[in-house]
């Protein structure tokens, strides 16, 4: 199975989680990754067989340009002990899939966000997998959000966390998905 990760990160926990479902899914098949900033990303997933797509959550939902140079604001705050990835802001998920051509068969979405109640921190996931979906692809896993700290950092687990659901989802893209 081709398998492309796509990932938008702005301080490096989104880059980490999809590194981690990466190692993951690799038992399932070739796996590549790319943020959305890189080239080659759209037409590896144009030919991709699973596509995973990932992102931080902003303002409930995916990243606006005017969130991710909020974001890049952050840097200047002393309070905020952050350090922006070198691809952002750039492109988000949001413009990326709205740029893609052929959608893949099967589809999985992530986000990283707070670790807070979900009703007030929202969840870039639905929203991406939403967007997959409606474009014809299929989930093969329910959207998986991964938390951080209020100090931007990955909780403690995450991580194989994150490792857990590649593997289940390198398992489920040959069943039907259960809502």
């Amino acid at each position: 199975m081709n398998i492309v990760v796509v990932f938008e990160s702005m301080f490096g926990n989104t880059r980490q989680v999809a590194a981690a479902i990466a190692e993951g899914l690799a038992p399932s098949g070739t796996v590549a990754s790319f943020t959305v900033n890189d080239a080659g990303a759209k037409d590896a997933a144009e030919s991709a067989d699973l596509l995973v797509v990932g992102g931080p959550t902003h303002v409930h939902g995916m990243s606006r340009p005017a969130s991710r140079e909020e974001a890049r604001n952050w840097v200047n705050d002393p309070a905020k002990t952050v350090t922006l990835e070198p691809t952002a802001p750039g492109t988000g998920v949001r413009e990326w899939i709205d740029g893609l051509g052929a959608m893949p068969a099967l589809c999985a979405a992530f986000d990283t966000r707070m670790d807070i109640a979900r009703i007030l921190s929202g969840a870039a996931s639905g929203h991406i997998e939403h967007e997959l979906t409606k474009r014809g692809s299929r989930a093969v896993l329910p959207a998986a959000s991964f938390l951080v700290t209020k100090e931007t950092v990955l909780e403690d687990g995450e991580l194989a966390r994150a490792r857990e659901w590649g593997a289940s989802m390198g398992e489920a893209a040959g069943l039907p998905m259960h809502h």
